[in-house]
């Protein structure tokens, strides 16, 4: 790509982006909002059934059950339109700190519901509600810390700081099933009577820690420069002109977030099955999840950098096809009870190869976009394809049942999932050698402004 003298907007930009500061502040709130969002999915997985769907018979209340975690995925495209028009319009700041706030009192809130045997069919509605809370708050975590750290970065590095949104996630994983390892622990009179609560009782902290950081980022030098050129005025509906110009994006994007499939059935799925239909140890399945969401935390920075030097699509499409493959041989190891092969196919699996697509995604789906329309066009395309990944867990269950064989069926019924991304991706422009003032633009338009590429 021909390299040119950097404009006077392009100069302004790079003095004022601060990549490493909005990676952190990315990192730190998404893991501490993610925490909250996944010790749902473990207490769904472990406890709901028994205490909220207790009149069901187990396999119609593990169903139960696991739709609850699904309905948060429900109001996820809701909260992308809202939120995505809130963060282009105002700006990303004040997105990401009212999606921390709301995340984190309807997790507490959850942690101080009455059960089905104290209230009825009251206790489980009231569980809904409030895990369509969640879904809300979470439809613009992800696009608006993804938005702040790509317009916070340099060019040629916008893979590598953009997925530490991503590395957070996984931290945030790491974090609640930590919390939950001496919680499953417990005897199961103690789990079910008040065992369960702690974990969400702890967000109140997660919500002091995330707003103490969150306060003091800075608004992205792009979208301060938009609205210095009164851009923002021009684009008063965002929705309007996202579908007007950019909606095959927003499609594209739909399809490929469904890859978010391998995550729910990991860690939903797979921890049901195990437990619940398999008899394995719980607190060893616990641990298989902390060890692989360790494992992703190194590969996430390191697929995001093989990106920024080869290209988003190699690398996301190998962690697809990888993934669909691995996942055969991880629910496989625990139909039979093989506890070594349980905890190294798990480990590679989601911990490293799905963390290909994870490191990516990030990025790869922004610079679809021009920044008066990225964080709407990143939450709507995204949180539509996550909702249809949150009920996964349920559809596999209701396909291929509970019983001991039904691993065979859920595994090719994710690998379908993956072939599919596959296409996606592989239909998409490559990115990542596109100046950041440039992105989101159709190929053949002149640049509005010339800008310098590092190399």
């Amino acid at each position: 790509m021909t390299k040119h003298p950097p404009g006077p907007t392009a100069t302004r930009i790079a003095e004022q982006g601060k990549p490493r500061r909005a990676a952190l502040a990315a990192w730190v709130g998404s893991a501490l909002e993610y925490y909250d969002f996944f010790i749902y999915g473990t207490a769904a997985a472990l406890v709901f059934r028994k205490i909220f769907f207790p009149a069901a018979d187990p396999t119609t209340g593990t169903l139960l059950a696991l739709a609850t975690f699904g309905v948060g995925y429900v109001a996820r495209p809701v909260g992308a339109f809202l939120l995505g028009h809130v963060g282009d319009r105002m700006g990303r700041k004040k997105v990401l700190i009212f999606t921390l706030m709301l995340m984190g009192l309807s997790t507490f809130l959850v942690g101080c519901l009455p059960t089905y045997q104290d209230i009825g069919i009251l206790a489980p509605v009231a569980l809904v509600v409030l895990r369509l809370l969640q879904g809300l708050s979470a439809a613009g975590e992800q696009a608006g810390a993804n938005s702040m750290s790509l317009e916070h970065s340099p060019e040629d590095k916008r893979a590598y700081y953009t997925s530490f949104t991503l590395s957070g996630t996984q931290g945030g994983q790491i974090i609640a099933t930590a919390v939950f390892l001496p919680i499953a622990a417990l005897p199961e009179q103690q789990l079910l009577a008040w065992g369960w609560r702690i974990p969400f009782w702890i967000s109140a902290v997660v919500v002091l820690v995330g707003f103490l950081i969150r306060r003091t980022l800075d608004e992205t030098p792009v979208f301060q420069e938009e609205v210095s050129n009164n851009e923002a005025t021009r684009t008063r509906l965002p929705m309007a002109v996202l579908f007007r110009d950019h909606w095959t994006a927003v499609l594209r994007i739909i399809v490929a977030a469904v890859i978010a499939s391998v995550s729910t059935i990991f860690t939903v799925f797979a921890l049901n099955y195990a437990v619940n239909t398999v008899g394995l140890d719980r607190t060893f399945m616990l641990w298989v999840g902390v060890l692989a969401n360790t494992a992703a935390l190194a590969a996430i920075p390191l697929c995001a950098k093989l990106a920024d030097r080869i290209g988003r699509k190699p690398v996301f499409i190998t962690g697809s096809l990888g993934s669909a493959a691995l996942m055969f041989a991880y629910l496989w190891s625990i139909s039979v009870g093989n506890y070594p092969l349980i905890l190294v196919s798990g480990i590679l699996m989601f911990g490293v190869v799905y963390s290909a697509t994870n490191g990516i995604w990030p990025s790869f789906y922004g610079e679809m976009f021009p920044t008066g329309v990225r964080l709407s066009g990143m939450a709507i395309g995204t949180q539509i394809g996550f909702a249809i990944a949150g009920f996964m867990p349920s559809i596999a269950v209701w396909a291929a049942g509970t019983g001991q064989d039904s691993w065979l069926g859920v595994s090719l019924f994710v690998a379908v999932l993956c072939l599919v991304n596959v296409i996606a991706v592989a239909s998409g422009r490559e990115t990542y050698k596109v100046p950041t003032a440039e992105l989101g633009k159709k190929q053949d338009e002149t640049p509005s402004e010339p800008v310098s590429v590092p190399v």
